[in-house]
Parts: structure tokens; sequence; C-alpha cells
């Protein structure tokens, strides 16, 4: 396990628990390490608190491994898809545990797309303190290879996360990459821009309208690249969430109102939600909004395709990262009425 944040915490945690497999956990971050050798895997949040014992390296030890899986932040997975390679046994497979597109950033790395598997992470987590792990949300895991094919290593592999979530197997990989990342440009960059968790996000109106510029670019730069869109979770349907030329600027109807709702409430289920986005500004790390807002903008443009909802919210991120503002709702709301009346929306 590569990268010992919110979801690689949890689910070491949760495998070192099992027992079920030799487990390597590596963290660069020493207060982390420390944390972990001193108390153990500490448990927050929906999970039932406990201390699970485990330890964490510096680096990956010698010898070879059938997963390594890859929790960093988006911005170091192709540096950490290089430094773990060596360390693949024969059969071995590199395990995407990032938003955004990164399987395809990995095999190019990688040199076969067939050594690389993708886990689309279904809830949320965070490390509130080194050593303390708090998850935020319920949910499991969906596993595909980006050709769609299947593999013994996928069964393996969803054994051994079964005790954290239910694991779903999927033939369209790309599909459900695409409708996370569209979750993803509007949940985690919106709720980085206002500084706020989920839950008071979504209380919001015009983060609600903001949101669904987002989805519907994403949805739009997703159709014309060929992808078919994958439900979230089996129930949340980002492409019928997409607004089209009625809904997107004229006034409000019912159907736009409906789609407001289905936001509202997936914000009230992961309500206590914070973007990981946010966590990393805070801790002066990069941003990984190239790897969200910005994926969909360059291939937009690529297609020929306007995103400015998505293009306004990596501006916004950026000069957060550049500290020239702080987060808050009256940024956010200055970064939504400029982009608003550039583009005639209501």
């Amino acid at each position: 396990m590569l990268g010992i944040g919110g979801i690689g915490g949890v689910t070491a945690a949760h495998l070192f628990e099992a027992g079920a497999c030799d487990v390597v956990a590596v963290a660069r971050t020493a207060t982390v390490r420390e944390a972990v050798a001193s108390h153990g895997f500490r448990l927050r949040g929906l999970e039932r608190a406990r201390s699970i014992p485990g330890r964490v390296d510096g680096e990956i030890p010698p010898g070879s491994f059938d997963f390594v899986i890859l929790a960093t932040q988006p911005p170091e997975v192709e540096a950490a898809a290089q430094i773990a390679l060596p360390h693949l046994a024969p059969g071995g497979r590199l395990v995407c545990f990032q938003n955004g597109l990164c399987e395809e950033r990995v095999a190019r790395v990688v040199g076969d797309p067939g050594r690389v598997l993708g886990g689309v992470v279904a809830w949320g987590g965070n490390m509130v303190e080194p050593g303390v792990f708090e998850r935020t949300s319920i949910g499991g895991f969906v596993l595909g290879r980006l050709d769609g094919g299947e593999e013994p290593a996928l069964d393996v592999l969803a054994r051994l996360l079964a005790p954290i979530g239910p694991v779903k197997r999927t033939p369209n990989l790309r599909g459900a990459r695409w409708s996370k990342l569209a979750i993803n440009c509007a949940i985690s960059s919106l709720g980085t821009v206002a500084g706020v968790r989920l839950g008071e996000l979504i209380q919001r109106r015009f983060a609600r309208r903001f949101a669904l510029e987002i989805f519907t670019e994403c949805v739009e730069v997703a159709r014309a690249s060929g992808v078919h869109l994958e439900k979230v979770a089996g129930t949340l349907d980002v492409d019928w969430i997409a607004l089209n030329a009625a809904t997107r600027r004229g006034r409000i109807s019912a159907a736009r109102v409906r789609k407001h709702a289905i936001i509202y409430l997936v914000g009230l289920k992961f309500r206590r939600m914070r973007s990981s986005m946010l966590v990393a500004l805070e801790k002066g790390r990069v941003p990984p909004v190239d790897f969200l807002n910005g994926e969909v903008v360059e291939r937009a443009r690529a297609l020929g395709l306007p995103a400015p909802a998505n293009e306004a919210i990596r501006a916004a991120v950026w000069r957060l990262a550049r500290g020239e503002v702080r987060p808050g709702f009256d940024f956010l709301e200055q970064v939504f009425e400029t982009v608003a009346k550039e583009n005639g929306w209501r």
C-alpha cells in the first residue's frame, strides 16, 4: 500500500486486521510512521473506534508483491508507479485507487495496460492527525481493467477488499471512472474552494447549480470520447443529472428542480465528506485539480468543446494554491457569478 492518507490508511488498517495476506504499508511522512508504530492504525468516524496493530515503512522493502495499491494523491501516482514496478511479482498488478483517470497514466509508465487494475473507491476518508483515520462515508469498490477483461487477480483482490465494503466488478472501467470523475470535479473541487464539508456545501443553491454545470460538461466530454457512463454505486445516474439545452439556459423547471434534489440527497448521504484536495492545500501540497477538472478541460479542448465551469473552478483552485485568496463561500459565489454571467446561465 503506497500512500497512507485517508483512503490508504483505512484500507491498510482493514487489511492488517483481516490477516488474509501479508501487508506492507509505505508512507513518506515520518510522523505517520511514528504514530502507527506507537498507537497502531486508529480508526474513527463511521468506523467502530479502535486501534489496529500494524506498521508503516518509509520505503518498499526487498521482495516481490502480487499487488501494489497506489493510494497516493494523483500528482504523485506516476512517480509511485515507477518506484513500485521493480517490486511487482511476475504476475503482479498495480492497482489505482486515485480519483481521476490515473489507470491510463500508470499504464504508460508500465508499458503494459494488462498489469494495471482500477479500483474506484466509493467511500470517503480523511487522516485527521498522524495515524488517526476517519471514515466519512460508507461504500465499497468497483474493480476492473481498462480493456474490460477478466482475470484471476481480480477475484483475489475482491476477496481482500471485501471486509472494507461491497466489491463490484465492471467490464466498463472507463465508464465507472468517468462517472466518478464527474462527481469529484463537482464535489471535491467546489468543496475545496468553499472550504467546507459536503453537507454544508449542498445547502447553497448556487453551489448545486455550479455542480450541475460541471456534471454536464463532464458528461458531454465523456460522450464525445465514446465513453458509456456507469451509474455510481448502481443508482446515481450522472448521465441523467446532466442538463440539456432546455434545462440549462431556460428558467427554473420541474426537471431542473429534480436534479437539484438528487444532488441535495447525495450530499446529505455523504455530508461528512471533506475534500482530499482541500487537505492537500492545507498541507502545502500540489492540489490534484489538473487530474480532475483540468483533465476535463484539456480533453474538451482537444474535442473542440467548451468547458467553462470546469475551467473556472480549476483556475480558482490554483488561486488558492498560490495564496491569492482563501477558501470560502464568498469566493466560490464570486467565481460562480462571473462564469454564470459570461455563459448566460439562469
